[in-house]
């Protein structure tokens, strides 16, 4: 594994700022409207020191980005495989080595590599590459936008879906409750890989996640950014209420704004709130109701469920706290 952050750069940006920073992935792709990968994607990018590689695994993002002969991206963009998008980032980063020690590139130029997977690519069929990528302590940074099933294919469960969410292949009927089991805890599997930087992030709060995706780049050696990315076809949830869902996440604890700097958890801002004026944590039903995929949930055969889904959502919070040593 690469050296222990030291520091990271005091880079301070405001919204005009931002907004007037040339976007890499632009408008013109085929998205859903509404669509929460999208924003986070648009965020990533305005996060990049410079020149810029990205690679992009088989998913919703790679396939309504690029429909041929168009494309969204204004930076060289690989498309790669489900499953290898980890270990087409460590080639590239391999090569520009390469063509550094050849004198074919500065140096001193800085080269951000930036890999763009779903749910399905990452915790799922995805995770040996990753996994390979990081322990070798490749220099880019991994960004999982998480929308929870396998969306582009036709909304097939996953690892990363939620205990409850009713899919295609995990549907709510006369005995089964949706998805029986709970979510892969993703970004602390990253974590146990000794990572020096892992972080959770929402599109709601756009700052912390352009802070945290600036952060993933300035790390020498491999970076994780786990982002919460809605999707109303999947979620079944309106197209308008994209960002209400992203912040109701944060606010019951579903989904804690959290980073971890050299083995050391932090929770962000808008989390520390929480902790520290508990009153502020919302029951997780206000998140669940929103969405169509739960709606079988609030019927008297499964409503237990959410009792369940609140208790483990206590306890994970609970256990985020102790290693964020906030009692």
């Amino acid at each position: 594994m690469k050296e222990k952050i030291e520091t990271f750069s005091e880079w301070k940006f405001t919204a005009k700022e931002i907004d007037e920073k040339p976007d890499l992935f632009m408008s013109g792709h085929r998205a859903c409207a509404g669509c929460g990968a999208v924003i986070v994607l648009k965020l990533v990018t305005k996060a990049v020191r410079g020149p810029t590689i990205v690679t992009n695994a088989t998913g919703c993002m790679e396939v309504v980005s690029t429909i041929y002969p168009y494309t969204a991206w204004d930076a060289p963009w690989l498309h790669t495989a489900f499953e290898n998008v980890a270990a087409n980032a460590s080639g590239i980063e391999a090569a520009v080595k390469a063509l550094k020690r050849k004198g074919e590139i500065d140096p001193e130029e800085q080269i951000d590599i930036v890999t763009f997977a779903g749910d399905g690519g990452t915790y799922d069929i995805g995770i040996q590459a990753l996994s390979g990528a990081v322990e070798r302590g490749h220099d880019f940074l991994y960004v999982l936008y998480d929308n929870e099933a396998y969306m582009n294919t036709g909304i097939q469960r996953s690892g990363g879906t939620p205990r409850g969410a009713a899919t295609t292949t995990s549907p709510a009927g006369t005995f089964a409750p949706g998805k029986l089991q709970y979510k892969k805890p993703i970004a602390d599997i990253m974590v146990a890989h000794k990572m020096p930087y892992v972080a959770t992030a929402s599109p709601y709060y756009w700052e912390d996640l352009i802070t945290k995706a600036r952060r993933g780049m300035e790390v020498n050696g491999p970076a994780f950014l786990h982002t919460l990315a809605p999707c109303p076809r999947g979620w079944r949830h309106g197209t308008s209420k994209t960002m209400e869902v992203a912040h109701l996440a944060v606010e019951t604890c579903i989904f804690p704004l959290w980073e971890v700097i050299n083995g050391e958890y932090r929770l962000s801002a808008p989390s520390k709130t929480i902790a520290l004026n508990p009153e502020k944590k919302k029951p997780v039903k206000d998140y669940l109701k929103m969405q169509g995929r739960f709606s079988h949930l609030f019927t008297p055969k499964f409503e237990k469920i959410i009792d369940e889904i609140q208790k483990s959502t206590d306890e994970g919070w609970q256990s985020l706290l102790k290693k964020c040593e906030i009692t």
